[in-house]
């Protein structure tokens, strides 16, 4: 979020002012604005430095910034969220997988984007095939469960196999 100039921090000597309930009050000076706002006990917040003169509002700036942060919140939570990690071994059973799909269907519910790795050790790296296998027994579990998306399909790593999935 960028720096809100409040009251005295605003350098313009003419602004637009916006009452609390969104009702034009015109082009002032900044002067004049501040004195409206202390009758209201209020403040005076820049919303908009990019037109001449710069729009500002009259609020409580602490309800301000928390209505920002909320704002902030959900476009970060419709950009996928966090990146989570779900980890499965090269000998996992049916039933621990089954245990990592709902895991999974936990974090993607949400919101969240995770990362399926399969790390191979020595000479597991050797039966690649067969670790693919269990990434598509993974897949092929939790697609019915839930739509998902393939971010990142599955890739030869270093140290194992990986993918990144998020909700359609």
């Amino acid at each position: 979020m960028n720096r809100v100039f409040i009251n005295t921090q605003i350098k313009a000597s003419q602004v637009r002012l916006i009452d609390e309930a969104g009702k034009q009050l015109g082009v002032m000076a900044l002067a004049d604005a501040l004195l409206v706002a202390k009758e209201r006990k209020l403040d005076v917040i820049q919303v908009s430095e990019k037109v001449d003169p710069p729009i500002c509002k009259l609020g409580d700036y602490g309800k301000f910034l928390y209505q920002q942060g909320k704002k902030d919140r959900k476009v970060q939570k419709r950009q996928g969220g966090e990146l989570k990690e779900v980890r499965l071994s090269f000998n996992i059973s049916p039933h621990d997988i089954e245990t990592r799909v709902r895991q999974a269907e936990k974090f993607l519910g949400r919101g969240d984007r995770i990362r399926i790795t399969l790390p191979l050790h020595g000479r597991e790296k050797a039966l690649e095939g067969y670790a693919r296998e269990k990434m598509a027994k993974f897949i092929e579990i939790l697609q019915p469960i839930l739509s998902i998306k393939i971010e990142k399909t599955l890739t030869r790593e270093p140290r194992g196999l990986s993918m990144i999935v998020a909700k359609a």
